[in-house]
């Protein structure tokens, strides 16, 4: 088996060497995907040894032909600090590329520098502009963000069938906080008929995404009898999975109904 093993690994690293030597060959005749599939392997390590300068060279050559996720790269690397100093107003100058180029998590991101006032001078009115962009072009978090931006009323009217618009995109794009935060509009009813299943449903949907405070809200429903029977097993089987998710009122709630056997 051993042996097996050690053949397929091998094979496998020929296989991955000749798919890079195309790569090489590509990016050198100036195929720009390719300078991009380049950095991409030097990013992540991916059977060569991991070289963030590398990464950030073979991006600079895709950005330059024309590839718009080598931009938006370039403008991750200079954000994170990766092989290059850190520089906000460069990471602005790839994202605003990719961007333009219609890579539309470099609208997402540009917009985040608008939002938080990196390498720009702060402008939510930007933000909700790049957002708004990101959001038509499919990407989830643009679509989270405008709900948070139409809930706090910052750059636009505070507007909560705007905010529940953009949580459910959100949540259909699979944020799990997008999922949550519809949850909490229709448990309070805010901008919606007050529905404590509905608010169940989305919880649920968030809590099984991942997110610690779906879950302790679920837990609750069930300890409270909202939306659904009263049932303490299962809200202790929610706060459980809350405390699991390091939610520390969910292990404070949990204990409390171990010790009353539940």
């Amino acid at each position: 088996m051993k042996k097996v093993l050690f053949l397929l690994s091998f094979l496998l690293s020929i296989m991955f060497a000749d798919d890079f030597e195309d790569y090489k060959k590509a990016c050198d005749r100036e195929i720009a995907v390719s300078c991009g599939t380049l950095g991409n392997l030097y990013y992540d390590g991916e059977g060569v040894k991991q070289d963030y300068s590398k990464a950030f060279e073979y991006y600079k050559k895709a950005c330059g032909g024309g590839a718009a996720f080598g931009c938006f790269n370039l403008g991750l690397l200079y954000y994170l600090g990766e092989g290059v100093k850190q520089d906000y107003s460069k990471a602005h100058e790839y994202y605003k590329k990719a961007c333009d180029g219609g890579y539309a998590k470099g609208c997402f991101n540009l917009g985040v520098l608008y939002a938080n006032g990196e390498g720009v001078k702060q402008d939510h009115v930007k933000a909700h502009e790049l957002y708004k962009k990101a959001c038509d072009r499919g990407v989830a978090e643009g679509c989270y963000n405008l709900g948070v931006l139409y809930l706090k009323g910052e750059s636009v009217k505070q507007d909560y069938s705007k905010v529940h618009e953009y949580y459910k995109k959100a949540c259909d794009g699979g944020i799990a906080f997008g999922c949550n935060n519809l949850g909490d509009l229709y448990y309070y009813g805010k901008g919606v008929k007050q529905d404590y299943f509905k608010a169940y449903e989305y919880y649920k949907k968030a809590c099984d995404g991942g997110n610690a405070y779906s879950c302790f809200r679920l837990g609750s429903l069930y300890y409270l009898g909202e939306g659904v029977k009263q049932d303490f097993k299962k809200a202790k089987e929610y706060y459980g999975k809350a405390c699991d998710l390091h939610f520390q009122k969910g292990c404070d709630i949990y204990k409390i109904l171990n010790e009353r056997e539940y």
